[in-house]
């Protein structure tokens, strides 16, 4: 009898968790994946958003420069993504080790997973930029060689119009180096 009672009591504990969904192993906010391109730089991918649109930061730092760039979509459309996006990651930065330079040549970043997924699935490059390693670690020189130009004569209208594109596209810590690139292309 009591060989019974326990039986029957593991198998009440048991079927407790049968009706219940396994929750997806999933990365969140602000998690960060390591990884090192063919060349041997040292990147990051710092991941943001919510289901209805995902931001990829990925920053590198090889010998000589430090590169980042952005990519945005909306990964949530494809159901493996939904299912497991730590395997969908993983799988980004697979492809980013296969290559030299994380940020070149990569425009759209697919997954074998989600390979039949509507077109806006597909993370898209959105803004990338370089800098020079001693600019990389001084980021106060930066903000000086921003307002510096201010006052060389860039109109008022163009910087504005550079620093609204900078905090659209670039992190907050970024802003003054971002808009001042953006006001020399657009002169």
């Amino acid at each position: 009898m009591k060989g019974f009672t326990l039986l029957f009591l593991v198998v009440i504990c048991g079927m407790g968790g049968l009706g219940q969904k396994l929750k997806p192993k999933r990365r969140s906010n602000g998690e960060e994946i390591k990884f090192r391109t063919k060349t041997k730089d040292v990147c990051t991918m710092s991941i943001s958003g919510d289901d209805e649109e995902m931001k990829l930061r990925i920053e590198c730092k090889s010998q000589d420069m430090s590169y980042w760039c952005e990519f945005t979509g909306k990964p949530s459309v494809c159901r493996a993504f939904r299912n497991n996006p730590k395997i969908y990651w993983n799988q980004i930065a697979a492809e980013l080790r296969k290559i030299p330079h994380a940020c070149e040549s990569t425009e759209v970043l697919k997954t074998s997973m989600c390979q039949k997924a509507p077109p806006e699935a597909l993370m898209k490059q959105i803004a990338t930029g370089v800098e020079p390693e001693e600019l990389a670690n001084q980021e106060e020189s930066v903000q000086k060689m921003s307002s510096s130009m201010r006052g060389a004569g860039q109109g008022s209208e163009n910087e504005t119009e550079a620093m609204k594109l900078a905090r659209e596209h670039c992190w907050e810590s970024l802003h003054g180096f971002c808009s001042y690139i953006i006001g020399i292309f657009r002169g």
